[in-house]
């Protein structure tokens, strides 16, 4: 099978995906062999095969915004009937059984694994996945609409929830990529004013026309103080700016998987009267279910732009330097 591997993490200006003829996997227990049909491309795809996070494995194929088809089943997995169309995500299992686990926060587990850094991902025309974390997908969206709502759309439910943003209060979404533009539909569906902050003209357009009240740069001062917010861009210096702008008791959620250093802060300033800053760990099987099951109802409409498996590099890159409006899914 055809699949884009990565050896050696490297900048993705050096394009470090390699195109590569594997062996087909095979479904052990509890699993099933999926046919992809597209995947999403994340931003920590782009910080895995940069290096940015620790690698487990190489070579690794990456990709976790995978939609398919069920081709066939391992030993004891039942769930899913040949044929299926489903979905799966950053998380590829947890251990079921720590404190974590038995208290609906599996997203914690230390023995978390990942798809597309623990267990190769889809970069590749199949792959496997345990079939308790494969999810049936809402029928209206194509493969390559559906791909962007299993990381961008899942971690952002997760941050929305985590923020603790509320009907008829303000919410600031800074930085407007695959993520915030899944986030704010779910956010208007909930009747929160959203404020959207980027540097891209083109990706605040995109924030005004998917009904941001006000659009603007991190550094510029919204209409009204923000009542929550959340941090899609990994740059912690944008943390100040943001808790800047915050109201008394708001809360900002820094949804990354990966961050610059934070500056130091002022107490007084920036903190006091109750603002508190959270981070957004992974997400549980329970978000996913709840942001599909919205998907549908709302709908959620993503906007992608799709590149053929061959020409992951070229997404990547794309995505690196902001000319990616929506979301980017290889077909």
């Amino acid at each position: 099978m055809r699949a884009m591997v990565l050896a050696r993490p490297s900048p993705a200006e050096d394009r470090p995906l390699a195109a590569a003829e594997l062996a087909e996997p095979r479904p052990g227990p509890g699993e099933v062999l999926i046919e992809v049909a597209a995947c999403g491309v994340c931003h920590t795809d782009l910080h895995t095969v940069e290096g940015d996070l620790p690698l487990p494995r190489l070579p690794l194929v990456p990709g976790h915004q995978v939609v398919g088809r069920v081709l066939a089943a391992g030993p004891g997995a039942r769930r899913h009937a040949a044929g299926d169309r489903v979905g799966v995500a950053w998380l590829a299992g947890t251990c079921g059984a720590c404190a974590f686990c038995r208290s609906d926060r599996e997203n914690l587990c230390a023995a978390g694994r990942f798809t597309g850094l623990h267990v190769d991902g889809g970069y590749a025309e199949r792959m496997v996945a345990r079939e308790d974390f494969a999810f049936p997908l809402p029928e209206g969206f194509s493969d390559e609409a559906a791909a962007p709502l299993l990381c961008a759309g899942i971690i952002g439910y997760r941050a929305l929830r985590l923020s603790g943003a509320a009907p008829g209060g303000t919410l600031g979404l800074f930085g407007f990529g695959a993520s915030a533009h899944v986030t704010i539909q779910v956010a208007r569906h909930e009747g929160i004013r959203v404020f959207a902050f980027s540097r891209s003209a083109e990706h605040r357009a995109l924030a005004a026309r998917l009904g941001a009240e006000w659009t603007g740069s991190a550094e510029e001062t919204p209409p009204r103080a923000l009542d929550a917010a959340i941090c899609f861009a990994p740059a912690g210096s944008l943390v100040p700016v943001i808790l800047g702008h915050l109201d008394r008791g708001a809360t900002l959620a820094l949804a990354g998987v990966t961050m610059t250093k934070i500056p130091s802060l002022d107490y007084d300033r920036l903190l006091y009267h109750e603002r508190k800053v959270t981070s957004v760990t992974n997400f549980t099987r329970r978000d996913a279910a709840d942001l599909l099951e919205l998907a549908a109802k709302i709908p959620i409409r993503t906007e992608v732009c799709v590149f053929p498996l061959a020409e992951a590099n070229e997404a990547l890159l794309a995505l690196k330097h902001g000319r990616i409006s929506g979301a980017a899914v290889l077909r």
